[in-house]
Protein backbone atom coordinates (compact mmCIF):
# COMPACT_ATOMS: atom_id res chain seq x y z
CA UNK A 1 0.00 0.00 0.00
CA UNK A 2 1.34 3.28 -0.44
CA UNK A 3 1.33 6.61 1.82
CA UNK A 4 -1.37 8.69 2.14
CA UNK A 5 1.12 11.03 1.81
CA UNK A 6 1.49 10.42 -2.48
CA UNK A 7 -2.41 11.70 -2.42
CA UNK A 8 -1.88 14.58 -0.69
CA UNK A 9 0.72 15.68 -2.79
CA UNK A 10 -0.78 15.24 -5.83
CA UNK A 11 -3.95 17.31 -4.79
CA UNK A 12 -1.58 19.99 -3.49
CA UNK A 13 0.10 19.97 -6.82
CA UNK A 14 -3.47 20.98 -8.65
CA UNK A 15 -4.60 17.22 -9.15
CA UNK A 16 -3.54 17.51 -12.63
CA UNK A 17 -3.99 14.33 -14.47
CA UNK A 18 -7.72 14.73 -14.14
CA UNK A 19 -8.67 18.03 -15.86
CA UNK A 20 -12.16 17.97 -14.76
CA UNK A 21 -14.29 17.69 -11.17
CA UNK A 22 -15.60 14.35 -11.53
CA UNK A 23 -12.27 13.06 -12.54
CA UNK A 24 -10.53 14.67 -10.04
CA UNK A 25 -12.91 12.81 -7.53
CA UNK A 26 -12.59 9.93 -9.71
CA UNK A 27 -9.25 9.75 -9.55
CA UNK A 28 -8.87 10.75 -5.78
CA UNK A 29 -10.75 7.96 -4.34
CA UNK A 30 -8.89 5.61 -6.52
CA UNK A 31 -5.77 6.68 -4.79
CA UNK A 32 -6.91 6.27 -1.66
CA UNK A 33 -8.31 3.19 -1.84
CA UNK A 34 -5.21 1.89 -3.20
CA UNK A 35 -3.73 3.74 0.25
CA UNK A 36 -5.82 1.42 1.91
CA UNK A 37 -9.12 3.35 2.88
CA UNK A 38 -12.06 1.22 2.45
CA UNK A 39 -14.13 3.43 1.01
CA UNK A 40 -17.78 2.54 -0.52
CA UNK A 41 -19.39 5.57 -1.22
CA UNK A 42 -17.96 9.49 -1.74
CA UNK A 43 -19.88 12.49 -2.52
CA UNK A 44 -18.60 16.26 -2.79
CA UNK A 45 -21.20 19.04 -3.05
CA UNK A 46 -20.38 22.24 -4.23
CA UNK A 47 -22.83 25.13 -4.50
CA UNK A 48 -22.35 27.45 -7.90
CA UNK A 49 -23.26 30.77 -9.18
CA UNK A 50 -25.83 30.05 -12.11
CA UNK A 51 -29.35 31.64 -12.90
CA UNK A 52 -31.04 28.28 -12.53
CA UNK A 53 -28.81 26.29 -10.91
CA UNK A 54 -27.64 25.98 -6.97
CA UNK A 55 -25.43 23.54 -6.66
CA UNK A 56 -23.58 20.08 -8.18
CA UNK A 57 -23.30 16.86 -6.77
CA UNK A 58 -20.46 14.83 -7.50
CA UNK A 59 -20.65 10.66 -6.47
CA UNK A 60 -17.97 8.10 -6.34
CA UNK A 61 -19.57 4.16 -5.64
CA UNK A 62 -16.78 1.53 -5.51
CA UNK A 63 -19.18 -0.05 -7.85
CA UNK A 64 -20.36 1.84 -10.40
CA UNK A 65 -17.53 4.64 -10.47
CA UNK A 66 -18.97 8.53 -11.12
CA UNK A 67 -22.13 10.21 -11.60
CA UNK A 68 -22.84 13.86 -11.49
CA UNK A 69 -25.76 15.70 -11.02
CA UNK A 70 -26.98 19.37 -10.55
CA UNK A 71 -29.34 20.80 -8.24
CA UNK A 72 -32.18 23.39 -8.79
CA UNK A 73 -32.54 26.20 -5.74
CA UNK A 74 -36.12 24.66 -4.91
CA UNK A 75 -33.75 21.65 -3.02
CA UNK A 76 -33.19 23.46 -0.31
CA UNK A 77 -36.51 24.21 0.78
CA UNK A 78 -37.23 20.56 0.18
CA UNK A 79 -37.88 18.00 3.63
CA UNK A 80 -35.74 15.83 1.99
CA UNK A 81 -32.65 17.89 2.12
CA UNK A 82 -33.19 20.09 5.49
CA UNK A 83 -33.24 16.50 7.27
CA UNK A 84 -29.73 15.47 6.02
CA UNK A 85 -26.59 15.53 7.48
CA UNK A 86 -25.52 17.71 4.93
CA UNK A 87 -27.76 20.44 5.48
CA UNK A 88 -26.14 20.03 9.52
CA UNK A 89 -22.72 20.56 7.95
CA UNK A 90 -23.75 23.43 6.10
CA UNK A 91 -25.57 25.31 8.75
CA UNK A 92 -22.91 23.97 11.51
CA UNK A 93 -19.72 24.31 9.45
CA UNK A 94 -18.32 21.42 11.46
CA UNK A 95 -17.46 17.94 10.25
CA UNK A 96 -20.13 15.07 11.20
CA UNK A 97 -19.74 11.94 11.80
CA UNK A 98 -22.02 8.44 12.55
CA UNK A 99 -20.59 5.41 13.15
CA UNK A 100 -23.72 3.29 12.16
CA UNK A 101 -22.16 0.01 13.06
CA UNK A 102 -22.57 1.27 16.56
CA UNK A 103 -26.31 0.15 18.29
CA UNK A 104 -25.93 3.42 20.02
CA UNK A 105 -25.26 5.51 17.18
CA UNK A 106 -27.83 8.56 16.82
CA UNK A 107 -30.66 7.68 14.74
CA UNK A 108 -31.24 12.12 13.92
CA UNK A 109 -31.02 11.64 9.96
CA UNK A 110 -33.33 9.24 7.91
CA UNK A 111 -30.50 9.08 5.28
CA UNK A 112 -28.28 7.09 7.25
CA UNK A 113 -30.97 4.77 7.55
CA UNK A 114 -30.34 4.09 4.15
CA UNK A 115 -27.43 3.88 4.79
CA UNK A 116 -27.37 1.26 7.05
CA UNK A 117 -29.70 -0.83 5.50
CA UNK A 118 -26.94 -1.00 2.25
CA UNK A 119 -24.69 -2.15 4.88
CA UNK A 120 -22.68 1.08 5.82
CA UNK A 121 -21.20 1.24 8.98
CA UNK A 122 -19.66 4.70 9.34
CA UNK A 123 -20.80 8.19 7.56
CA UNK A 124 -18.29 11.21 8.16
CA UNK A 125 -19.08 14.66 6.27
CA UNK A 126 -16.60 17.79 6.49
CA UNK A 127 -17.14 21.50 5.03
CA UNK A 128 -14.95 22.13 2.45
CA UNK A 129 -14.49 26.08 3.38
CA UNK A 130 -13.87 28.07 0.51
CA UNK A 131 -12.06 31.29 1.13
CA UNK A 132 -14.56 33.10 -0.24
CA UNK A 133 -16.52 32.29 3.15
CA UNK A 134 -18.81 29.54 1.58
CA UNK A 135 -18.57 26.18 2.91
CA UNK A 136 -19.12 23.22 0.53
CA UNK A 137 -19.50 19.80 2.07
CA UNK A 138 -17.59 16.22 0.97
CA UNK A 139 -18.98 12.94 2.77
CA UNK A 140 -17.64 9.54 2.72
CA UNK A 141 -18.85 6.07 3.71
CA UNK A 142 -17.64 2.69 4.32
CA UNK A 143 -18.71 -1.02 4.61
CA UNK A 144 -15.92 -2.25 6.25
CA UNK A 145 -16.56 -4.00 9.80
CA UNK A 146 -16.79 -1.56 12.70
CA UNK A 147 -16.33 1.37 10.01
CA UNK A 148 -12.59 3.67 9.49
CA UNK A 149 -10.18 2.77 12.15
CA UNK A 150 -8.69 6.01 13.15
CA UNK A 151 -5.96 6.17 10.81
CA UNK A 152 -8.41 5.68 8.44
CA UNK A 153 -9.88 8.29 9.64
CA UNK A 154 -6.92 10.09 9.95
CA UNK A 155 -6.21 9.93 6.30
CA UNK A 156 -9.68 11.37 5.29
CA UNK A 157 -9.13 14.50 7.27
CA UNK A 158 -5.27 14.84 6.12
CA UNK A 159 -6.37 15.20 2.32
CA UNK A 160 -9.56 18.11 2.77
CA UNK A 161 -7.23 20.50 3.09
CA UNK A 162 -5.94 20.08 -0.63
CA UNK A 163 -9.03 18.95 -1.37
CA UNK A 164 -11.11 21.97 -0.61
CA UNK A 165 -7.96 24.15 -2.89
CA UNK A 166 -8.63 21.96 -5.61
CA UNK A 167 -12.59 22.47 -5.22
CA UNK A 168 -12.51 26.06 -5.00
CA UNK A 169 -9.91 26.14 -7.83
CA UNK A 170 -12.16 24.24 -10.10
CA UNK A 171 -15.32 25.91 -8.89
CA UNK A 172 -13.98 29.30 -9.88
CA UNK A 173 -13.18 28.32 -13.29
CA UNK A 174 -16.94 27.28 -13.68
CA UNK A 175 -18.21 30.17 -12.14
CA UNK A 176 -16.85 31.90 -14.39
CA UNK A 177 -17.45 30.34 -17.05
CA UNK A 178 -21.32 30.20 -15.52
CA UNK A 179 -21.14 34.05 -15.56
CA UNK A 180 -19.86 34.20 -19.05
CA UNK A 181 -22.03 32.06 -20.81
CA UNK A 182 -25.10 34.16 -18.70
CA UNK A 183 -23.95 37.32 -19.94
CA UNK A 184 -22.29 37.02 -22.96
CA UNK A 185 -23.01 33.93 -24.27
CA UNK A 186 -21.13 30.14 -24.60
CA UNK A 187 -18.55 31.16 -27.81
CA UNK A 188 -17.99 34.75 -27.01
CA UNK A 189 -17.52 33.49 -22.90
CA UNK A 190 -14.83 30.68 -24.62
CA UNK A 191 -12.53 33.77 -26.64
CA UNK A 192 -12.76 35.32 -23.35
CA UNK A 193 -11.62 33.22 -21.14
CA UNK A 194 -8.74 32.30 -23.88
CA UNK A 195 -7.21 36.16 -23.39
CA UNK A 196 -9.42 37.27 -25.85
CA UNK A 197 -10.09 40.66 -23.72
CA UNK A 198 -8.24 43.25 -25.04
CA UNK A 199 -10.41 46.43 -26.38
CA UNK A 200 -10.30 46.75 -30.15
CA UNK A 201 -9.69 42.71 -30.70
CA UNK A 202 -12.40 41.84 -33.22
CA UNK A 203 -12.70 38.97 -35.67
CA UNK A 204 -14.95 39.33 -38.63
CA UNK A 205 -16.88 35.94 -39.22
CA UNK A 206 -19.75 35.31 -41.09
CA UNK A 207 -22.67 34.35 -39.67
CA UNK A 208 -26.65 34.62 -39.88
CA UNK A 209 -28.37 37.36 -38.02
CA UNK A 210 -31.18 38.13 -35.87
CA UNK A 211 -32.54 40.79 -34.65
CA UNK A 212 -36.20 41.05 -33.03
CA UNK A 213 -38.17 42.85 -30.52
CA UNK A 214 -41.24 43.11 -29.18
CA UNK A 215 -43.96 44.91 -30.87
CA UNK A 216 -46.29 46.05 -27.84
CA UNK A 217 -43.30 47.24 -25.49
CA UNK A 218 -44.17 50.56 -25.26
CA UNK A 219 -47.83 50.50 -24.51
CA UNK A 220 -47.07 48.06 -22.32
CA UNK A 221 -44.38 49.56 -20.77
CA UNK A 222 -46.37 52.89 -19.91
CA UNK A 223 -49.32 50.77 -18.24
CA UNK A 224 -47.94 47.77 -16.70
CA UNK A 225 -46.34 47.61 -13.26
CA UNK A 226 -42.53 47.26 -13.10
CA UNK A 227 -42.64 43.70 -12.02
CA UNK A 228 -45.25 42.44 -14.09
CA UNK A 229 -43.33 44.03 -16.77
CA UNK A 230 -40.22 42.38 -16.43
CA UNK A 231 -42.06 38.98 -15.82
CA UNK A 232 -43.52 39.69 -19.25
CA UNK A 233 -40.07 40.57 -20.88
CA UNK A 234 -38.80 36.85 -19.48
CA UNK A 235 -41.51 34.64 -20.21
CA UNK A 236 -40.91 36.61 -23.93
CA UNK A 237 -37.31 35.67 -24.34
CA UNK A 238 -37.67 32.24 -23.05
CA UNK A 239 -39.94 31.43 -26.10
CA UNK A 240 -36.80 32.67 -28.48
CA UNK A 241 -33.40 31.61 -26.19
CA UNK A 242 -34.01 28.15 -25.99
CA UNK A 243 -34.83 28.15 -29.78
CA UNK A 244 -32.00 30.00 -30.57
CA UNK A 245 -29.20 28.04 -28.75
CA UNK A 246 -30.76 24.29 -29.51
CA UNK A 247 -29.77 25.51 -32.85
CA UNK A 248 -26.22 26.99 -32.69
CA UNK A 249 -27.16 30.24 -32.18
CA UNK A 250 -25.46 32.78 -29.92
CA UNK A 251 -27.31 34.97 -27.84
CA UNK A 252 -25.16 38.39 -27.63
CA UNK A 253 -27.41 40.94 -26.87
CA UNK A 254 -30.82 41.92 -24.94
CA UNK A 255 -31.56 45.84 -25.68
CA UNK A 256 -34.91 46.69 -24.22
CA UNK A 257 -37.61 44.56 -25.64
CA UNK A 258 -34.64 43.41 -28.76
CA UNK A 259 -32.97 40.86 -29.02
CA UNK A 260 -29.46 40.10 -31.13
CA UNK A 261 -27.81 37.13 -31.81
CA UNK A 262 -26.21 35.03 -34.31
CA UNK A 263 -25.76 31.91 -35.87
CA UNK A 264 -22.13 31.52 -37.13
CA UNK A 265 -20.23 29.69 -39.98
CA UNK A 266 -17.24 28.39 -38.44
CA UNK A 267 -13.85 28.97 -40.23
CA UNK A 268 -14.14 25.22 -41.41
CA UNK A 269 -16.94 26.36 -44.13
CA UNK A 270 -20.22 25.24 -42.71
CA UNK A 271 -22.70 25.90 -45.48
CA UNK A 272 -24.75 28.78 -45.42
CA UNK A 273 -27.75 27.37 -46.56
CA UNK A 274 -27.48 24.30 -43.51
CA UNK A 275 -27.07 27.70 -40.85
CA UNK A 276 -29.56 29.59 -42.53
CA UNK A 277 -32.10 26.32 -42.11
CA UNK A 278 -31.11 26.50 -38.46
CA UNK A 279 -31.96 30.35 -37.85
CA UNK A 280 -35.24 29.37 -39.64
CA UNK A 281 -36.14 27.06 -37.76
CA UNK A 282 -35.74 28.98 -34.45
CA UNK A 283 -37.64 31.73 -35.91
CA UNK A 284 -40.56 29.31 -36.64
CA UNK A 285 -40.34 27.84 -33.02
CA UNK A 286 -39.86 30.77 -31.03
CA UNK A 287 -42.98 32.52 -33.57
CA UNK A 288 -44.89 29.64 -32.14
CA UNK A 289 -43.87 29.63 -28.62
CA UNK A 290 -44.93 33.53 -28.32
CA UNK A 291 -48.03 32.61 -29.98
CA UNK A 292 -48.54 30.33 -27.42
CA UNK A 293 -48.04 32.41 -24.29
CA UNK A 294 -50.86 31.65 -22.13
CA UNK A 295 -50.17 33.12 -18.62
CA UNK A 296 -52.39 34.98 -17.37
CA UNK A 297 -50.24 38.15 -17.72
CA UNK A 298 -49.27 37.52 -21.29
CA UNK A 299 -53.14 36.71 -21.79
CA UNK A 300 -54.18 40.02 -20.37
CA UNK A 301 -51.78 41.72 -23.02
CA UNK A 302 -52.18 39.45 -25.66
CA UNK A 303 -52.82 42.08 -28.19
CA UNK A 304 -49.48 43.93 -26.94
CA UNK A 305 -46.85 40.73 -26.75
CA UNK A 306 -46.46 40.87 -30.61
CA UNK A 307 -42.85 39.08 -32.09
CA UNK A 308 -41.16 40.86 -34.93
CA UNK A 309 -38.02 39.23 -36.64
CA UNK A 310 -35.45 40.31 -38.93
CA UNK A 311 -33.30 37.92 -40.35
CA UNK A 312 -30.19 38.83 -42.84
CA UNK A 313 -26.61 37.00 -43.07
CA UNK A 314 -23.23 38.57 -43.65
CA UNK A 315 -19.56 39.79 -42.11
CA UNK A 316 -20.01 41.25 -38.97
CA UNK A 317 -16.88 42.26 -36.77
CA UNK A 318 -17.05 40.21 -33.72
CA UNK A 319 -14.97 41.54 -30.43
CA UNK A 320 -14.31 43.45 -28.09
CA UNK A 321 -15.89 47.68 -27.87
CA UNK A 322 -15.85 49.96 -25.35
CA UNK A 323 -14.36 52.39 -23.58
CA UNK A 324 -11.92 52.33 -20.83
CA UNK A 325 -11.90 49.24 -18.69
CA UNK A 326 -15.86 48.54 -19.75
CA UNK A 327 -16.13 46.47 -22.63
CA UNK A 328 -18.92 44.49 -24.12
CA UNK A 329 -18.23 41.62 -26.52
CA UNK A 330 -20.56 41.85 -29.40
CA UNK A 331 -20.99 42.27 -33.29
CA UNK A 332 -21.44 45.28 -35.70
CA UNK A 333 -20.99 46.13 -39.15
CA UNK A 334 -23.29 46.99 -42.43
CA UNK A 335 -24.73 43.57 -42.07
CA UNK A 336 -25.83 44.34 -38.45
CA UNK A 337 -27.42 47.93 -39.32
CA UNK A 338 -29.25 46.25 -42.33
CA UNK A 339 -30.98 43.58 -39.88
CA UNK A 340 -31.99 46.74 -37.53
CA UNK A 341 -33.37 48.48 -40.62
CA UNK A 342 -35.11 45.33 -41.92
CA UNK A 343 -36.81 44.94 -38.80
CA UNK A 344 -38.59 48.30 -38.36
CA UNK A 345 -39.80 47.64 -42.19
CA UNK A 346 -41.01 44.32 -40.44
CA UNK A 347 -43.20 46.26 -38.10
CA UNK A 348 -44.33 49.18 -40.70
CA UNK A 349 -45.46 45.69 -42.69
CA UNK A 350 -47.13 44.32 -39.80
CA UNK A 351 -45.24 40.98 -40.80
CA UNK A 352 -43.50 38.59 -38.13
CA UNK A 353 -40.46 37.67 -39.76
CA UNK A 354 -38.93 39.27 -42.50
CA UNK A 355 -35.55 38.64 -44.57
CA UNK A 356 -33.05 40.01 -46.68
CA UNK A 357 -32.64 39.10 -50.30
CA UNK A 358 -29.19 37.37 -49.31
CA UNK A 359 -30.67 35.39 -46.94
CA UNK A 360 -33.82 34.43 -48.62
CA UNK A 361 -30.83 33.08 -51.30
CA UNK A 362 -29.92 29.96 -49.54
CA UNK A 363 -33.78 28.98 -49.09
CA UNK A 364 -35.80 30.52 -51.51
CA UNK A 365 -38.93 28.02 -51.44
CA UNK A 366 -39.69 29.84 -47.33
CA UNK A 367 -40.71 33.15 -47.98
CA UNK A 368 -42.20 35.22 -50.66
CA UNK A 369 -41.61 38.54 -52.13
CA UNK A 370 -42.58 41.50 -50.58
CA UNK A 371 -41.05 44.96 -52.21
CA UNK A 372 -38.18 46.56 -52.20
CA UNK A 373 -37.98 49.92 -49.47
CA UNK A 374 -35.73 52.26 -48.68
CA UNK A 375 -33.75 51.91 -45.35
CA UNK A 376 -31.84 54.51 -43.25
CA UNK A 377 -28.00 54.43 -44.20
CA UNK A 378 -28.06 52.36 -47.34
CA UNK A 379 -28.38 54.41 -50.41
CA UNK A 380 -30.36 51.43 -52.84
CA UNK A 381 -34.11 50.31 -52.12
CA UNK A 382 -33.34 46.98 -50.20
CA UNK A 383 -35.95 43.97 -51.30
CA UNK A 384 -37.74 42.50 -48.42
CA UNK A 385 -39.34 39.34 -48.17
CA UNK A 386 -41.45 37.38 -45.55
CA UNK A 387 -41.94 34.23 -43.96
CA UNK A 388 -44.80 31.37 -45.49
Amino acid sequence: MSSIKTVVDWLTDGARSAPRPEGVLAELCQRMVRCGVPLWRVAVFVTTLHPDIAGRRFIWHSASGISTDEALFELFETEDFKSNPIAAVYAGRAPLRRRLFDPDCPDDFPFLRELRAEGVTDYVAFPLPFTDGTVHVATWTTRQPRGFTAGQFADIESIIPPLTRVAEIRALRRTATNLLDTYVGRHAGERILAGKIRRGYVEEIRAAIWLSDMRGFTALSERLPPHDLVDLLNRYFDCQVPAIIEQGGEVLKFIGDGLLAIFPLSAHGDDASAVCERALTSARKARTFVDALDAPLCVANKDAVRFGLALHIGQVKYGNIGGGNRLDFTCIGPAVNLAARLEKVASQLGRTVVASEEFVSHCPDEFVPLGEFSVAGFSNAQPVFGLK
